[in-house]
């Protein structure tokens, strides 16, 4: 029996990492054409005009996300956790006006900002075609990370921290 249950757990390990490989080979090969610039002066503007004014050495996440998008759904408590201790600036890509962006996030119980990116101009800027898409730069505004789909708590805090080194 216990022979049995060391087995399933050996299986289960396998499959978790093999998921986990598969999942980052993908969220890679999605990245490939994002702007993996430093964060250009202009969306820097957008940004702190959108009342978040990003603290200075300090890193920052950019968030691209949608109400209509089931992945971000899904993710949207991790960036909410995140919010309340680093630089996050979230924007809502084609999700209607900003009054029914905020009616979804307070349906959710978010609390972290937006920028309503109407038009697709800011995505655009990023190349983001894919939704969820991460961006994480340093404290000098310098791309570390980029990451398309799903990225876990533990993921998105781990990215932080190195960036806030």
């Amino acid at each position: 029996m216990k022979a049995k249950i060391k087995h399933y757990i050996k299986e289960i390990v396998l499959f978790i990492l093999v998921i986990g490989v598969f999942a980052n080979g993908i969220s890679l090969y999605k990245a490939q054409d994002l702007n993996k610039s430093t964060l250009t002066l202009q969306t820097q503007k957008l940004i702190d005009a959108s009342s978040y004014k990003v603290e200075e050495n300090k890193p920052l996440m950019l968030h691209f996300w949608a109400t209509w998008c089931p992945v971000c759904k899904a993710e949207a408590d991790n960036i909410e956790r995140l919010s309340h201790y680093y630089n996050v600036v979230t924007v809502a890509v084609n999700s209607g006006t900003d009054y029914e962006i905020q009616k979804y996030l307070d349906e959710k119980g978010l609390t972290f900002k937006v920028i309503n990116d109407k038009d697709s101009s800011l995505s655009k800027h990023f190349n983001v075609n894919v939704f969820p898409t991460t961006f994480i730069y340093d404290k000098n505004k310098n791309l570390l990370f980029s990451e398309v789909g799903y990225t876990s708590s533990f993921g998105l805090w781990m990215r932080m921290l190195w960036a806030n080194l």
